[in-house]
């Protein structure tokens, strides 16, 4: 069973999509009786604005999710709460992923961090505890466990023809030799090896669950970065919508940059850098 994933890169939420043909062939088109699909982690900024535009474009959605379901069930406006259900859905209960994406043609996903799982959060109070500073590296192992997790329950599955898979334009563009190369593309990825030796844990997470996600696919069937070139972002609701439209479109293949804002003055630049915890000098009085 062949897989196709192709992501999509947002830097201001620092996101990335991919998105998986979990059949042989993809349709022609798409099919008015496909159209539901499981948003997770619906309680996250993208997840939110995602069930939003796809009930309003008459998609029937499975809102999954590990936090405030009261919350994700208020998402639905006028008419549409009938077409939203609400899932409660652990990446790390295996079982509770399977019942989300049940009947689903297709599955949006984006990390949040484990809430309620008792012994992940115990496992997570208990690094915190003893290895403080191994805490955010063993947050990215947690994160591509939980990659794994939830594409296996969409292999296992029947109707699931796509995954939209959020990850980070960090994933793409640290490595040693970045100042070296006029520019950076889908096809370019950071160095694991680089993003351990400067504790760059946000970006070591994105990385090794997205090529995660690809190696499983294939087998199923801020201030630095802006002197060293151009820096751009994306809001929640214009990621939200290259989201759909890659998932509607069955000839998109491979990985996707997407952006509405570019960071060109060195204040954007240093908020930016202390948004995502990178060491970034202040800007210029000049």
């Amino acid at each position: 069973m062949s897989r196709r994933l192709f992501p999509l890169l947002n830097p201001l939420s620092l996101s990335l999509f991919l998105s998986l043909s979990m059949r042989d062939m993809a349709p022609a088109f798409f099919h008015e009786a496909e159209k539901t699909v499981c948003v997770m982690d619906a309680g996250g900024r993208v997840g939110a604005a995602l069930v939003k535009k796809l009930l309003r474009r008459g998609y029937t959605v499975h809102a999954a999710t590990q936090g405030d379901r009261w919350g994700v069930a208020k998402l639905a406006g006028g008419g549409e709460s009938e077409r939203l259900k609400v899932f409660r859905a652990d990446p790390f209960d295996y079982q509770s992923l399977l019942d989300a994406v049940r009947g689903c043609s297709g599955l949006f996903y984006s990390f949040e961090p484990p809430r309620n799982n008792p012994a992940t959060t115990a496992e997570i109070r208990e690094v915190a505890s003893w290895f403080p500073l191994l805490l955010q590296e063993y947050m990215a192992e947690v994160e591509v466990m939980a990659a794994q997790n939830v594409l296996e329950a969409c292999a296992q599955t029947e109707m699931v023809e796509r995954v939209v898979y959020t990850s980070s334009v960090t994933a793409v563009v640290w490595r040693e030799s970045r100042r070296l190369v006029p520019g950076l593309d889908e096809r370019d990825w950071s160095d694991p090896h680089f993003c351990r030796k400067f504790r760059l844990w946000h970006a070591l997470a994105k990385t090794l669950a997205e090529k995660a996600a690809w190696a499983l696919a294939m087998d199923r069937g801020a201030a630095e970065m802006y002197e060293d070139g151009l820096l751009v972002t994306v809001e929640d609701d214009f990621l939200a919508d290259a989201h759909i439209c890659a998932f509607e479109d069955p000839t998109a293949y491979g990985r996707y940059l997407c952006f509405n804002r570019v960071v060109c003055r060195p204040e954007d630049a240093a908020e930016l850098a202390k948004m995502m915890a990178v060491p970034c000098p202040p800007p210029s009085s000049r």
